[in-house]
């Protein structure tokens, strides 16, 4: 017998938007019986002095140091793309209000 019933498993079914047969719902709410049976397992395990984490590894900053160079000239960034006016790139109007 599950502990988890038929209607939790519905329900849980709604909120993933799972659309689901009523022979899977039997098979779900056994084999999420499993899931919870396992998942109490870790409730035994002896956690005293094992520090809190937020990741399983260290997280270290690896980006190097910003370094200015020269960038391309405005007229060859500007050939790169379709349509131009007043040195800018012109792009179709996606807002019907005007700025």
């Amino acid at each position: 017998m599950s502990t988890i019933s038929r209607e939790e498993v519905a329900h849980l079914a709604r909120l993933a938007r799972l659309e689901v047969t009523d022979d899977e719902l039997d098979a779900f709410a056994g084999q999420l019986d499993v899931i919870l049976e396992s998942m109490k397992t870790l409730a035994d395990v002896d956690t005293d002095g094992v520090q809190p984490t937020s990741h399983a590894v260290p997280l270290v900053n690896v980006f190097r140091e910003d370094q200015p160079q020269p960038s391309l000239p405005r007229d060859a960034v500007l050939a790169g793309g379709p349509d131009t006016a007043e040195d800018r790139f012109r792009v179709p109007r996606i807002l019907d209000e005007e700025a």
